[in-house]
């Protein structure tokens, strides 16, 4: 029986870090911006990031499982009260469909710029394959994260060892002295991705009706998180000029472990669809609450949808929306933080 509940804590760890990391994280450009660019600043912001990530991830996934929701909007209602849920709800799924887009088109560009494959190729292959995925429900989902983020856990590990060993470390100029800024960045971190991360999270917790599966799960992927986090922070900061790239990460591995860039690329591209499939899979069991419709056509619009924002210029949108949602993001981590745990 214990057996049986660290294996399912386990791939609970497995959802919790996959749908945080993505197409920044892959990239290493969000860790640059929230935290290396800070240089020690950024690693003392990353252990706070790893102490809100299993304290707060922990919390939010007890109260969803002791509220038995089912989808995001319920756990909102409880955090917010019903009126205010509604705005919230809506705004997040907006966010949610943007990003779930982003990372669909990310997708595709790993297609055309890494292995010189159309990018429409690569969009509609990814389509395909999450749609196979999502037909599993939650064990699919399980699937696919047990096996990337192993993986991923695996890479980050061996490249910042292998910086450490080779002491090619450089000592990063920190482009902010210790400032207000890079005292915020790991609280904006944390509480944009929860917030994002409860959209799977919140039904994932709900539908396993296990607390202590639920509380161990997410330690673990708190624990990984900042274990991920601290390595790729390692290796980022081998990084002469980080600021300049937009794939940081991809300057790491070309510099220092080109025999790598293969696996790296899978790793990308793994990154990417874990949280993809995250993200479908959170707005499915919403959506599922608001339409009684079948599964299957419902999965079958929602990719429809996700693939025609995809080929829309909605970075104007995004821009107003952004900035809200990281307002709300941090009246959701104070919800956390003081709304008592029913």
């Amino acid at each position: 029986m214990a057996t049986t509940k660290w294996s399912g804590a386990i791939q609970v760890a497995a959802v919790y870090v996959g749908t945080v990391v993505g197409a920044g994280f892959a990239t290493g450009k969000e860790i640059v911006e929230f935290f290396t660019q800070y240089g020690p600043f950024g690693f003392f912001g990353i252990l706070i990031s790893g102490f809100l990530f299993i304290w707060l991830g922990t919390r939010m996934m007890v109260i969803a499982s002791r509220i038995n929701a089912s989808s995001y909007k319920e756990l909102n209602d409880y955090l917010f009260g019903k009126a205010i849920s509604s705005v919230v709800t809506f705004i997040m799924m907006l966010i949610a469909l943007g990003t779930t887009a982003v990372m669909l088109s990310g997708a595709g560009a790993v297609f055309e710029e890494q292995l010189g494959i159309s990018k429409q190729l690569g969009v509609f292959a990814t389509i395909l394959l999450t749609f196979i995925v999502m037909l599993f429900g939650l064990k699919g989902l399980f699937s696919v994260n047990v096996v990337i983020v192993p993986m991923m856990l695996l890479f980050s590990l061996t490249t910042s060892a292998m910086i450490l060993f080779d002491l090619e470390i450089n000592n990063v100029s920190i482009v902010y002295p210790a400032s207000l800024k890079s005292m915020l960045s790991p609280f904006a971190y944390v509480s944009f991705n929860l917030m994002m991360a409860q959209i799977v999270l919140v039904p994932l917790a709900g539908e396993l009706q296990d607390e202590q599966t639920v509380q161990r799960g997410s330690a673990l992927g708190g624990v990984l998180l900042l274990i991920i986090l601290t390595s790729s922070h390692i290796s980022l900061s081998s990084l002469p000029d980080l600021l300049q790239y937009d794939i940081p990460m991809a300057q790491v591995v070309k510099t220092s472990f080109i025999s790598f860039y293969g696996l790296y690329i899978v790793i990308i591209y793994g990154e990417i669809f874990t949280s993809l499939i995250g993200g479908i899979f959170g707005l499915q069991r919403q959506l599922h609450s608001f339409f009684s419709i079948p599964n299957i056509v419902l999965l079958s619009i929602l990719l429809l949808i996700i693939y025609v924002i995809s080929l829309v210029d909605y970075s104007a949108l995004l821009s107003f929306l952004y900035p809200l949602f990281g307002y709300i993001s941090i009246l959701f981590l104070l919800s956390l933080v003081f709304r008592k745990i029913p």
